[in-house]
């Protein structure tokens, strides 16, 4: 076991069960044993690869799309322009590169980054050198200005609640112990769900839906500021339109792994319901779309034969394969999708009208 995973064993034995949101939110914030304060998680050294890391088209791409939208918008200024999550800084330093020559939105651009992790900011603050970022612990801590926003792969990592239909009741997905003492997947006994009410129509007993309890007060804390005060949100994330099916996962030098083996050591995450994000946002509007649909229609693959002309041999079979991986339905172009949220009153966002 792991030294987390003794810890939670300690802890099921003397309290019970937990869910997973609970098992989720220990796994990867523990303070001391967390996967995100323990290791660098990103890239060919870390267990999964992003795709700001895969190529530079995919920040260039939507930086414009943000450019763009705030110049339609009337290029307010100030505004505050934000990323949940920067990782190691790689989105939003192509989004300053590929915006640089937009008349007045540097200037106007007060450069906010919602990130926990100490090493993170760290690394972030390396990449950005130069544009004076200001961090958040939290979303709800950016200012009240005009907000341009980006959230990639953000919403995928956040705690989770899984529940099995069982006629009119639905059972809890939950954490405990094997008589050997390991952590094992259960349930919990069956009860109504007024959450979950709207969910009898459209699903059938043994049918599993999962809740993401942290991520609609994130996304209303967004809205209010852009239905306020104007601007823009993009989110980039695996999932779909509507929760169905089991999606829990763990991933471990870049390979699926048993979600329960070694906590604190993986990442775990689940996928994304793009329209539980959306209800949580009105009363904004919103644009749903692929990944690759929306990559397509913002010019990559001119970007892609433009920045094709100077490579040759393994750097061009990289570029290829990377725009590939980005766009084509096998692979992330078809599971990721991409959702924008803007005032009813504004025009569509580049990539979505």
């Amino acid at each position: 076991m792991t030294p987390l995973a003794q810890l939670l064993a300690r802890r099921i034995a003397a309290l019970g069960p937990m869910t997973l949101a609970e098992y989720m939110a220990e796994c990867l914030l523990h303070p001391e044993h967390g996967y995100y304060t323990t290791r660098p998680p990103f890239g060919t050294a870390g267990d999964f690869t992003t795709a700001p890391e895969i190529s530079q088209m995919f920040g260039e791409l939507l930086g414009l799309c943000l450019a763009q939208h705030w110049l339609d918008s009337g290029a307010p200024a100030p505004f505050t322009l934000a990323e949940l999550g920067p990782g190691r800084g790689t989105l939003m330093a192509d989004v300053l590169r590929a915006t640089r020559g937009v008349p007045g939105f540097h200037a106007a651009a007060r450069l906010h980054l919602v990130e926990a992790s100490p090493a993170l900011r760290a690394e972030q603050a390396r990449a950005l050198s130069g544009h004076a970022p200001i961090w958040c612990d939290r979303a709800e801590n950016l200012p009240d200005a005009p907000l341009y926003l980006l959230a990639n792969e953000f919403f995928d990592a956040l705690p989770i609640r899984q529940f099995r239909r069982a006629g009119e009741a639905w059972a809890e997905t939950v954490i405990s112990l094997s008589p050997a003492g390991s952590l094992t997947l259960g349930l919990a006994p069956p009860a109504p769900l007024a959450a979950l009410a709207p969910r009898l129509t459209d699903t059938r007993d043994g049918d599993v839906v999962e809740l993401c309890p942290a991520a609609a007060p994130i996304i209303a804390s967004l809205a209010a500021r852009i239905a306020a005060q104007g601007g823009f949100a993009l989110i980039l994330d695996y999932g779909g339109w509507r929760s169905l099916g089991d999606t829990f996962q763990a991933l471990r030098a870049h390979a699926p792994t048993d979600p329960l083996a070694a906590p604190g050591q993986a990442d775990l995450t689940a996928h994304v319901d793009f329209q539980a994000l959306a209800s949580a946002a009105r009363p904004l509007a919103h644009h749903y779309s692929t990944q690759g649909a929306l990559l397509a229609r913002l010019g990559i693959g001119p970007r892609s034969q433009r920045l094709a002309q100077s490579l040759a041999g393994a750097a061009l079979d990289n570029h290829l394969a990377a725009a590939r991986r980005l766009t084509h339905p096998q692979e992330m172009g078809e599971l990721f999708k991409a959702l924008a949220l803007t005032r009813p009153q504004d025009p569509p966002p580049p990539g979505f009208a």
